[in-house]
């Protein structure tokens, strides 16, 4: 997401760091090509002007007063004004003081709404609220038995009457009394483009369920349209939020870039991937962080944290430091990193890390062939890889389905992954302390590889596995 304007962003940040002082002549040239850059990215025009006039001001404030580091605080006000324009801060939910919290959803067909519906039910539920889904969508064929199997896959029952909308969602909230559901989330139909029917039917909803929260599923790739359709069903319905899906689909963003300036309300979620979990809260500030490069370590912690057993992540930390971790156990970091998200999601996430990374479309299967190799081996190889000679190279490769260069890389690989990780002590793993990434002072709270070596094992910079020398695996 947001690749192409992280790209522009990056460069001119670059350039700016490397300028003691600033003349207005570089604000200007400076200016323009952040201009450029938002309006490629597809921002609304009439955001870009007033975003630009913004920097522009705090720009010029900062030459004129001939600060220290004039360039670093253009940068700052970029990141400021990216925050701002993202939404500022983070959407707190207030629960109804009397249950159930109403939610109801809006949005065109097409846009992802039903499969939103049951993404925020999984949300609700891994926060320790009992959702109850209801499916007010009768116009469009399935809905309802979509939104059952959605309900289904997070285990959240869910209402619907085929008589009415109106009534399915007035009937869903009682139910929902009735059952003990805190929360009740309302599914409402789309159309294929606003329409006065729609409109009417989501506002009549909205009236018999007197929703708390009144989200909009906006398709992060529709672009300029999105705003269209934000300022149209705002205009209805008084929006309390915007989700935004398929938000990894989009490498320019300019719905996320535009539509809280334009309506003036938040984004709360955003769907980053087809999986139901990939779903998470929006947080600007993050956000911001991400596209100048900057990195995401709080929800890269927040990943961490629920993939891996704080247990698990202790054992695995004093096995590094002791110079005791196994090709088993590095299978078993693999197999919970894997469950971050995709990885070209988690390098993205991670400060520093070089752009080629980040740009990298690192799918799931990549660490397959490692696996496949580490699979092939005896217990006793994976306990003591340096036993591995020759002819065990040679089956490994075999039952696995490669070369025998490859399996004598990820072996010296490891080895090297070993000792750095033993020198470096992984900043935790004692008793009372937490393990972490290598070279960040254990944040993660989890005994993991360090991610640079992982890249090297799978085939990236270091000239690894799969692929050839220099390339990531597709």
């Amino acid at each position: 997401m947001f690749d192409n304007l992280s790209n522009r962003l990056d460069g001119i940040v670059k350039r700016l760091r490397g300028k003691g002082r600033l003349t207005e002549a570089d604000v200007d040239e400076v200016m323009k090509e952040i201009r450029s850059a938002l309006l490629e990215a597809d921002v609304n025009v009439m955001v870009v002007r007033s975003v630009c006039n913004r920097i522009r001001e705090h720009a010029i404030g900062a030459t004129r007063s001939q600060a220290l580091d004039p360039g670093q605080q253009v940068v700052k006000a970029v990141n400021d004004e990216l925050i701002r324009i993202l939404g500022g801060e983070t959407l707190t939910l207030q629960y109804a003081s009397k249950p159930p919290t109403v939610v109801l959803m809006a949005g065109l067909q097409g846009s992802g709404k039903t499969t939103a519906t049951g993404k925020l039910a999984r949300w609700f539920k891994s926060h320790g609220r009992q959702p109850l889904l209801v499916g007010a969508d009768l116009q469009r064929p399935a809905a309802v038995e979509q939104l059952r199997t959605l309900g289904a896959q997070v285990d959240v029952p869910v209402f619907s009457d085929p008589e009415d909308p109106v009534i399915t969602a007035f009937e869903g909230v009682e139910e929902a009394k009735r059952l003990g559901r805190d929360v009740v989330i309302v599914d409402t139909a789309g159309r294929l483009s606003i329409d006065a029917e729609m409109m009417e039917q989501v506002r009549l909803i909205s009236g018999a369920v007197s929703p708390d929260y009144t989200f909009l599923v906006i398709d992060a790739m529709t672009g300029q349209d999105a705003v269209q359709t934000a300022e149209a069903f705002h205009h209805t319905l008084e929006i309390d939020g915007v989700i935004l899906s398929k938000l990894d689909g989009d490498a320019r963003g300019g719905a996320a870039l535009s539509v809280k300036e334009v309506i003036g309300r938040p984004i709360a979620f955003a769907s980053t991937g087809e999986k139901l979990d990939a779903f998470e809260q929006f947080h600007p500030d993050r956000m911001a962080g991400r596209i100048l490069g900057m990195g995401d370590m709080l929800t890269l912690i927040e990943q961490a944290e629920k993939a891996f057993e704080a247990e698990q992540a202790e054992q695995a930390a004093a096995k590094m430091l002791e110079g005791q971790f196994t090709l088993d156990d590095f299978l078993e970091q693999m197999q919970a990193i894997k469950k971050m998200g995709p990885l070209s999601g988690v390098l993205g996430m991670m400060p520093g890390m070089p752009k080629e990374l980040k740009n990298a479309q690192i799918d799931d299967d990549a660490l397959k062939p490692i696996e496949a190799m580490i699979h092939s081996m005896t217990a006793e190889e994976r306990a003591r890889p340096q036993i591995i000679n020759g002819s065990r190279r040679a089956r490994i490769a075999r039952g696995s389905g490669s070369e025998p260069g490859e399996v004598s890389r990820l072996v010296k690989q490891f080895s090297e992954m070993q000792k750095m990780m033993k020198k470096m002590g992984m900043g935790g793993g004692k008793k009372g302390k937490r393990g972490g990434f290598p070279g960040l002072g254990g944040l993660t709270g989890a005994g993991m590889p360090d991610m640079s070596e992982l890249e090297g094992l799978m085939g990236g910079q270091t000239g690894g596995l799969p692929g050839g020398p220099g390339r990531l695996p597709r």
